[in-house]
C-alpha cells in the first residue's frame, strides 16, 4: 500500500508542475504571441483559464494558505513512509523545480506581480469574446484582424 501512495504522491506533482508550466508557460507564449501577432492567444477561454489559474495561486498567496497539491503530496508521501523527500527521478526534479526556500512574502509578491503581468495581457492584446452563434472565439473577425494589422 505505501507504494500506491508513493506513486499518487509523485502523480500530484506531476499534476502540480503541469498547473505551474500552463500559468508560467501560458504567459510566456501570450508575450511571445503579442509580439508575432499570433491571433490564437486572444481566444477567449484560452485566456480565461489562464487568469482563473492564476487568480487561484495569487488568493491563496494573500490568504497564506498553502497549496492543496502541496498539502496533499505532503499527506501522501506521510502515508507512505516518506519523511524527506523521495521519489522517482522525474518526480524529484519536477519537486526541487517548484519548491525553494524563501520567506512567505516572496512568495505573495512574485505570484501577485505574475498576477498583474497576466492582467496586463488582458489590456494589451484582449481575449476575443465568442460568438454568439458557434461559442467559439478562436477565429479573429475581419475587424479583429483590420484592427492587428495597423
Amino acid at each position: 500500500m505505501k507504494l500506491l501512495y508513493r506513486i499518487a504522491a509523485d502523480a500530484v506533482v506531476v499534476v502540480h508542475a503541469a498547473y505551474f508550466s500552463f500559468v508560467v508557460g501560458g504567459l510566456l507564449l501570450i508575450l511571445l504571441g503579442i509580439l508575432l501577432r499570433w491571433q490564437w492567444i486572444r481566444n477567449f477561454w484560452f485566456r480565461l483559464t489562464h487568469l482563473l489559474m492564476i487568480a487561484v495561486v495569487v488568493a491563496e498567496a494573500w490568504c497564506g494558505l498553502v497549496c492543496p497539491l502541496t498539502t496533499w503530496e505532503q499527506r501522501l508521501r506521510k502515508l507512505a513512509g516518506n519523511e524527506t523527500y523521495e521519489g522517482d527521478f522525474l518526480a524529484n526534479w519536477v519537486h526541487e523545480l517548484l519548491f525553494f526556500d524563501a520567506p512567505p512574502w516572496v512568495f505573495t509578491l512574485c505570484h501577485t506581480l505574475f498576477g498583474a503581468a497576466v492582467l496586463a495581457t488582458f489590456l494589451i492584446a484582449p481575449p476575443r469574446k465568442p460568438s454568439r452563434r458557434s461559442g467559439r472565439a478562436d477565429h479573429a473577425s475581419a475587424e479583429d484582424a483590420a484592427r492587428d494589422n495597423r
